[in-house]
């Protein structure tokens, strides 16, 4: 496992699963993520280098979060519902249970 940096933000990108946020949140500071450093992740803004993503995962019956770190960010133009996520590249460093 990659040593997570807890003072670099993670975005949380929850697929529609509005219901899982407080679960995933949850999950997610037991990890040792700060819970202030957890942003919904929205289509219009994303991460820097170095910050990280969470996704539920496998969409739409989630059983666990893909953690990953961002590696690139590069300008495109938005598409859709990823928004200009589409143009980050990352890293996946590791899992967390739901449960």
């Amino acid at each position: 496992m990659v040593e997570i940096n807890t003072q670099k933000p993670v975005y949380l990108f929850l697929h529609g699963r509005m219901d899982l946020r407080e679960k995933a949140t949850s999950a997610l500071t037991s990890r040792g993520f700060m819970a202030e450093k957890i942003v919904m992740a929205a289509p219009d803004k994303v991460g820097e280098i170095g910050d990280y993503m969470a996704m539920l995962w496998v969409p739409p019956n989630p059983d666990h979060i893909k953690i990953q770190q961002i590696t690139r960010v590069e300008a495109v133009e938005p598409e859709g519902m990823t928004g200009l996520w589409k143009g980050v590249s990352k890293d996946d460093i590791d899992t967390v249970q739901l449960s």
